[in-house]
């Protein structure tokens, strides 16, 4: 198999580059959670210390929300607030997901590229260098450039976890 970072041909070219490090990271997280059965997806490690796949997957979506709209300029609207967050629960942790198919995750996930894409055909290389504020308890800044990156380098972060809690999901199910 051969790998290349190609930009795409509807975008500038580095807007292309970018958007192609989220569209790869979100094909490997379909690759790397496919096949789970519900109560993998739901799994929570052991002793259900750690957030589950599902929660992961949602709140990378919501993270990517968060980030597109900021890229457009606008504010996340209520709809996609309340379908996709919050960001954290009222104990500042990831909040629960349970029962939500992959299928319904993954084609919900689709639909958030497919958004990002929208968006990146919008942009030019030098809309790249403008400033947006993010975080949501203490405001940082970064540019819109770094912003598509940390879409991706989040997606990949994250995925670290997925591979482990299928590790334990298998470790756990041999010994049952």
């Amino acid at each position: 198999m051969f790998y290349d970072l190609q930009g795409e041909a509807n975008m500038s070219p580095i807007v292309g580059i970018l958007y192609s490090a989220v569209k790869e990271n979100s094909q490997r997280l379909q690759l790397i959670t496919d096949g789970m059965s519900q109560e993998e997806i739901d799994y929570k490690g052991p002793n259900n210390k750690f957030n589950s796949t599902a929660q992961l997957i949602q709140h990378i979506m919501y993270v990517d929300l968060n980030w597109i709209y900021r890229i457009k300029g606008q504010p996340l609207p209520d709809s996609l607030k309340e379908q996709y967050g919050p960001m954290i629960d009222a104990n500042n942790r990831l909040p629960m997901v349970k029962g939500k198919s992959l299928l319904t995750l993954i084609t919900d996930y689709e639909g958030v590229i497919k958004l990002l894409e929208d968006t990146c055909t919008q942009l030019t290389d030098a809309d790249l260098d403008k400033v947006v504020t993010f975080g949501h308890e203490n405001e940082k800044q970064a540019t819109i450039r770094w912003g598509i990156w940390h879409m991706a380098d989040h997606n990949r972060y994250h995925q670290a976890h997925i591979n482990q809690l299928r590790k334990w999901y298998k470790e756990n199910s041999l010994s049952n």
